[in-house]
């Protein structure tokens, strides 16, 4: 934060107020509100104004992300489980497409929803293959 350069005689007042106890700096509110006829919530919706703004900026970064890319960084020592798996997966592939696919790793599973990559990331791991969900 940027510091402000105040006068001396401002300075003095600003350490005196930073010497109240918070009870204090809510009668010297009070105090300046009737001295003045100003009320100080007129701040607060410019600092609510920033704070929603603030908020609607962290949202999208805060959403969980619901499809995934199902990629098999190792196929392990039992490729045929993890072939079979595969399959499962993916069955389109033919026996030969899907063992091109474990034999060539780091293979891409495909984008899957949440709960379908979780399920194969879940039966390939078991399968003995290593898997990352991207």
């Amino acid at each position: 934060m940027e510091e402000v350069k105040v006068s001396e005689k401002l300075q003095k007042i600003i350490d005196s107020v930073a010497e109240l106890s918070v009870l204090e700096l809510s009668e010297l509110v009070k105090a300046l509100e009737d001295k003045f006829g100003v009320q100080a919530m007129a701040a607060a919706p410019v600092a609510a104004a920033g704070a929603t703004a603030a908020a609607g900026e962290a949202a999208p970064a805060a959403e969980e992300k619901t499809e995934f890319d199902v990629v098999i960084t190792n196929a392990g020592t039992n490729k045929i489980a993890v072939i079979k798996v595969v399959r499962e997966f993916k069955p389109e592939l033919g026996l030969k497409e899907a063992k091109d696919m474990v034999d060539a790793c780091p293979a891409n599973l495909g984008n899957m929803k949440k709960d379908a990559a979780n399920d194969a990331k879940a039966k390939l791991t078991e399968a003995g293959a290593t898997v990352e969900l991207k």
